[in-house]
């Protein structure tokens, strides 16, 4: 089985068996994320407890990317250390960046370099970044918002 396939079973495979899939309680910011380019939507929640991402729940609409690569991201991030899951999304961005130049390192993006074909066509990046700027951004709202604030849908 050639590289290339073995990655798009991957993909195919968070597409069709999502994980973390489906909004949950209690979190510390939600965010809706959408690619413009596309229309790919996100809601992305995150939870953090003692200095750990201890959940990460989404509902999401869009293309097999979008969807398998924020499955990816539940699976790499949920249960690490802020400082962690933030170097976890750097080294994802990186390789989502480098255009195929960088192939990423999957002791620290796991499934996620099952993407690193994807990084070759512009206009699918934002496809697989969208999940992960949208943890980006729900993380630093939780941490900026009153410590320890926790929200529960009602």
């Amino acid at each position: 089985m050639r590289m290339e396939q073995m990655y798009q079973e991957v993909i195919l495979d968070h597409y069709k068996h999502p994980h973390g899939r489906g909004l949950r309680d209690p979190y510390g910011a939600e965010v809706h994320h959408v690619n413009t380019s596309c229309g790919d939507e996100v809601t992305l929640r995150v939870a953090v407890a003692d200095g750990k991402v201890s959940d990460i729940s989404y509902d999401a609409q869009g293309c097999s990317i979008s969807q398998a690569s924020t499955s990816v991201l539940f699976d790499q991030v949920v249960g690490l250390s802020i400082d962690e899951a933030m170097a976890t999304l750097t080294s994802f961005n990186q390789m989502m960046t480098s255009r195929g130049q960088d192939a990423g390192d999957e002791d620290v993006i796991g499934d996620g370099v099952a993407f690193a074909g994807v990084s070759k066509y512009p206009a699918r990046v934002k496809c697989a970044l969208l999940g992960w700027m949208a943890f980006k951004d729900a993380l630093a709202q939780s941490l900026a918002s009153d410590e320890g604030a926790v929200h529960t849908s009602v």
